[in-house]
């Protein structure tokens, strides 16, 4: 089964926030962030796919996740390459 890890983008006024997140189903997930039934940090705004990275399993998808939503530098770079 394929997996992926994403980067979710919502810009509020003049800033941009951001979620990263893993899952097997990117358009049924990125629909549910949308629809109010993601995460509880996701609802009630709209987001926007700014990065998607495919990997082989849950366990590689799980620790990528983790590198990138604690590794900031990464995070901003990630954000900043698709403003």
């Amino acid at each position: 089964m394929t997996f992926f890890v994403y980067l979710i983008a919502t810009k509020k006024k003049f800033k941009l926030t951001t979620y990263v997140g893993y899952t097997n189903n990117i358009k049924k997930r990125l629909d549910l962030h949308n629809s109010g039934k993601g995460a509880k940090f996701t609802r009630g705004r709209k987001w926007k796919l700014i990065y998607l990275e495919k990997l082989k399993t849950k366990s590689e998808a799980i620790k990528r996740e983790c590198y990138i939503k604690k590794n900031r530098k990464y995070r901003n770079l990630l954000k900043n390459k698709n403003k």
